[in-house]
């Protein structure tokens, strides 16, 4: 009998032994996993590319003055056709100008102008051009002293440069993400080479935001006036760290 007991206990013991050895393994490995599981490093990641704006826009706006306001809209009507006729010799289209409302501005019904003299009315008609065609728009804009000479007087408050619009972002994207991924890639793979490891899987990754910048960084001509662009993204990418 007591030598069965010795034989069960002896037994016991092994197995015991044999489960704390396997569990201190199993421990290891998992403190390892773990440590492995922590170890990344964060990089931006670059790209851009240079493009050329696809639709400009463009407000025209040219005033009257004096009392007669029939006289002043057989003015504005004379005036209208010359900027029509400008516009279409540098290759724009009646589809791409729009004409828009025209405003009276009456200074003897503000109250409060005391002993008014000078012009009554103020008119002021505007137009509006849309296109694709930015050569046109851009020839125009710097011919515009061709009108003034013919009795044209723009608004100082409504008549401005043209805006350049560049719409076709959605076409760069896929490549730009990956480019900037790939770009974030290469600057981990250098830092982990210096510490003697190797890049693993994405832990994490942001893409950033696309900003359409002007290609010439300038405080007098804005992005918005600027016909050649820069997009660019940057990417924050976490990547895993492994021996």
């Amino acid at each position: 009998m007591e030598q069965r007991n010795f034989i069960i206990v002896a037994i016991s013991v092994v197995v015991l032994g044999l489960s704390i050895a396997f569990t201190g393994v199993q421990i290891a490995n998992g403190l390892q996993n773990f440590r492995n599981y922590e170890r990344f490093v964060t990089m931006k990641g670059l790209a851009q590319r240079d493009v050329v704006a696809d639709l400009a826009i463009w407000p025209i706006s040219y005033t009257e003055t004096g009392n007669e306001l029939s006289e002043l809209q057989n003015k504005m009507e004379e005036n209208g056709s010359k900027v029509v006729s400008f516009l279409k010799k540098n290759g724009l289209t009646d589809n791409e100008i729009e004409l828009r409302q025209v405003n009276v501005q009456d200074l003897m019904a503000q109250s409060y102008r005391q002993n008014f003299s000078g012009s009554r009315y103020i008119l002021t008609q505007s137009y509006l051009v849309r296109t694709n065609n930015i050569n046109a728009i851009s020839k125009a804009s710097k011919e515009l002293g061709a009108l003034i000479k013919q009795g044209v007087v723009f608004s100082n408050n409504e008549s401005t440069a043209p805006t350049y619009l560049f719409t076709k972002l959605n076409d760069f994207k896929p490549d730009m993400i990956a480019e900037a991924t790939q770009n974030a890639k290469e600057g981990a793979e250098q830092f982990a080479k210096h510490s003697g490891q190797d890049v693993g899987t994405i832990k994490y990754a942001s893409q950033g935001v696309f900003q359409i910048l002007p290609r010439d960084e300038t405080y007098t001509v804005p992005e918005a006036q600027q016909i050649n662009k820069t997009v660019r993204v940057v990417s924050t990418i976490q990547f895993y760290l492994e021996d």
